[in-house]
C-alpha cells in the first residue's frame, strides 16, 4: 500500500448516527470508540488514514458526540463539528459542509472499515473525470447490503436490499471521493441521506465505480459485526 495519497484532500468521517442496531451493546459508548483489539475503533480508523497524509479529517459528529471530542482532544489536523440534531449522512454532509475546502473530498462512513488503497482510488477519481466515484467492494453474501449493478466503469443501478439474495456481489463500501460542484448539488437538494436521496436520484452512468484489487472491509454496524471485526483490524503487537 503506497504512502500519501490524500495530501490535497479533505476527509469527512460520518460518526453522528444513533447507532440503533448496536445501541444494547455499547450503551452510552459512540459506536466510532467501540474497543476492538484493545483499541478504539477509531483510533484503529484514524492510524489508517495517517499512512495517506489527509489533508484534514473532520469529524461529523452527533449523537454521544461530546465523548468523541474529548478523545480526539489535541489531536492535530482533525475538527470536530457537532450537529445539532439528527441531520443524516446528508444533512451532515450539509452542516459541515464549510470546513470542506479542498477540491475533491473524500466523505466515508465511520462505522466501515475498508483497508484499501486509497491513493489509487484518488488516481482513478481523477482520471475518470466524473464529479462522484465510489468505493464498490465484493463480498460472498450481498443480502445484509443491497447490490449495485455496475457497467463499464459506472454505478447504472442501486438494488434494494433483499434478506433472500445470498448471492455474491459488489456493494457500497461506504468511501466516496466528490467534487466542489458535486458537495453543492447534494446541499442545494437538501438531501436527508446522501446513498437513497442523492446518488440514487442521480442519472445512471453518473458515478464512477472503483472495484479495489485487494480491500479488507467490515463495517461494525451491529454486535455480529462488531465481535467478528476482532479477527479483521489490526491486533495488539506483542512488545
Amino acid at each position: 500500500m503506497s504512502n500519501g495519497g490524500l495530501e490535497r484532500i479533505d476527509v469527512a468521517i460520518l460518526a453522528g448516527g444513533l447507532g440503533t442496531r448496536i445501541a444494547v451493546t455499547l450503551k452510552d459508548t459512540p459506536k466510532v470508540l467501540a474497543e476492538i483489539n484493545g483499541r478504539p475503533y477509531l483510533d484503529h480508523l484514524l492510524d489508517w488514514l495517517a499512512g495517506f497524509d489527509p489533508h484534514r479529517i473532520v469529524m461529523c459528529l452527533g449523537h454521544l458526540a461530546q465523548a468523541v471530542v474529548r478523545h480526539l482532544d489535541g489531536r492535530p489536523g482533525i475538527e470536530c463539528v457537532v450537529e445539532p440534531e439528527p441531520l443524516g449522512t446528508g444533512g451532515a454532509v450539509r452542516f459541515c459542509r464549510e470546513h470542506l475546502t479542498s477540491d475533491d473530498v473524500m466523505v466515508m462512513n465511520g462505522d466501515t472499515w475498508l483497508a484499501t488503497d486509497l491513493a489509487a482510488f484518488v488516481q482513478d477519481h481523477r482520471l475518470g473525470g466524473r464529479e462522484v466515484s465510489m468505493m464498490c467492494v465484493r463480498v460472498d453474501d450481498v443480502s445484509s447490503y443491497g447490490k449495485l449493478r455496475i457497467e463499464d466503469g459506472s454505478v447504472m443501478e442501486f438494488v434494494e436490499k433483499d434478506p433472500n439474495d445470498t448471492s455474491p456481489g459488489l456493494i457500497n463500501g461506504g468511501v466516496y471521493l466528490m467534487t466542489q460542484k458535486a458537495l453543492d448539488q447534494l446541499c442545494a437538494a437538501e438531501a436527508r441521506s446522501i446513498e437513497n436521496d442523492f446518488f440514487a436520484v442521480l442519472a445512471p452512468g453518473s458515478i464512477r465505480a472503483f472495484v479495489p484489487k485487494m480491500a479488507n472491509f467490515i463495517d461494525i454496524g451491529t454486535p455480529e459485526r462488531l465481535a467478528a471485526a476482532a479477527q479483521v483490524l489490526p491486533k495488539p503487537v506483542d512488545r
